[in-house]
């Protein structure tokens, strides 16, 4: 990169180009779906696997880039995170579903959770009803999404033992109040599980108030597929038992123990050899955050989703969330009263536009679009060109 990359990104096209690859064949508005990758998230990968051609992959070179990876997340994850609490594990079903198996549920528990969730952080909680006889309680919000500390409070009871909600919904994009509703449960003793794929890279993601994160790095960290970051609060390594058991577990020089002692770190969730090339991968992506700037990458990501709400709006499209303001995150969802979201996205298609159709409980289907820091204003305008041209 250059050396005024962060300075010249917006103003440079061919240095956008350079850095974001995809610009110069797509307007990429995908980034709630998987991400196209930036320049040097694909160097890192392609370094990894070339010199793993000619040297052996030495166990202590790894363990060294791991633990730059485990610092680089937890800068990211801020607000008294540390190294030590990340595990390196993806995608974000693997990480919820172990904690939903690892924690010592007891019959007549109740775990909260929204049941038009993206279904990785669905499924892992319904199936405890089967399988530790805890009760799942559902969140019905009035709107997609809109789940507020008032709404989780009424749902809670004595027997409640977990939270489990996403920080923005993949459907209508509405953004959750984490330190509200975080310190809400942690006055009743309730334990809170964040999925966090939908927000992590794009907006602040607090775990002031959290005690388990889960994000894959394939959104808005423009990261890898299944390269992602598992956080437990150091706290809960006691309570939150591996489900998963390998090389986490002492066995000096590989001989085996008759007991069962783990590490000291969140690595004692790792069951066996990472996935170093694509988590090398997000370590670089994480790092390009770092050089832009977290509250710059969130204001230019909410400032294009506020310009792209203004323009689509005045053709007469409504949204299924918040376009601006605290609940609004980096997806707008939309569609319009006349007209099929699907024949929409194929004319979007056809002009080289990437969005994603949705569709709801229902069975209604939505445009979704996810732009990030990187898209530019002359390329949502574009956006809206084609869209107002395929409205006829």
């Amino acid at each position: 990169m250059t050396t005024d990359f962060s300075e010249t990104l917006w103003t440079d096209e061919p240095t956008r180009r350079r850095e974001f690859p995809v610009c110069a064949e797509k307007i990429f508005l995908a980034h709630a779906a998987v991400t196209a990758l930036p320049r040097a998230v694909a160097a890192a990968e392609i370094a990894f696997a070339r010199g793993a051609t000619t040297f052996a992959q030495s166990y202590e070179e790894i363990l060294r880039e791991l633990r730059l990876t485990r610092e680089a997340s937890a800068r990211l994850l801020g607000d008294g995170a540390h190294a030590d609490e990340i595990a390196l594990l993806g995608p974000t079903s693997l990480g919820l579903s172990l904690i939903a198996a690892g924690l010592d549920w007891q019959a007549g528990d109740e775990v909260v959770f929204y049941p038009d969730d993206y279904p990785a952080n669905v499924y892992p909680w319904t199936n405890l009803a089967e399988t530790r006889g805890v009760r799942p309680v559902a969140l019905a919000p009035a709107r997609a999404g809109k789940i507020t500390p008032e709404l989780v409070a009424a749902a809670l009871t004595p027997k409640t033992r977990l939270v489990a909600l996403a920080s923005a919904s993949f459907l209508s994009g509405y953004r959750i109040d984490l330190d509200a509703i975080g310190a809400l449960l942690h006055e009743r003793g309730v334990l809170f599980c964040v999925d966090a794929i939908q927000t992590l890279g794009a907006f602040p993601t607090s775990v002031r108030h959290a005690d388990f994160l889960c994000a894959d790095a394939h959104k808005w960290l423009l990261g890898p597929l299944c390269a992602g970051i598992v956080w437990v609060k150091k706290t809960h390594f006691a309570r939150l038992r591996p489900a998963l058991l390998g090389t986490n577990v002492r066995a000096p020089d590989f001989v085996t123990q008759p007991d069962i002692v783990l590490p000291n770190g969140a690595w004692r969730y790792e069951p066996g050899v990472l996935n170093v090339g694509p988590l090398l991968g997000m370590r670089a992506a994480l790092e390009l955050f770092e050089r832009i700037g977290a509250a710059r990458v969130a204001a230019r990501v909410a400032g294009n989703v506020a310009r792209l709400a203004d323009a689509l709006a005045a053709l007469g499209f409504q949204f299924l969330g918040p376009t601006a303001g605290p609940n609004a995150s980096g997806i707008l969802t939309a569609w319009h009263p006349q007209h099929d979201a699907r024949q929409l996205v194929k004319a979007l298609e056809a002009r080289g536009i990437v969005a994603s159709l949705r569709r709801d409980r229902a069975g209604k289907n939505y445009v979704r679009f996810s732009p990030h820091f990187y898209n530019t204003e002359s390329e949502l305008d574009e956006t809206v060109a084609c869209v107002r041209a395929a409205l006829g």
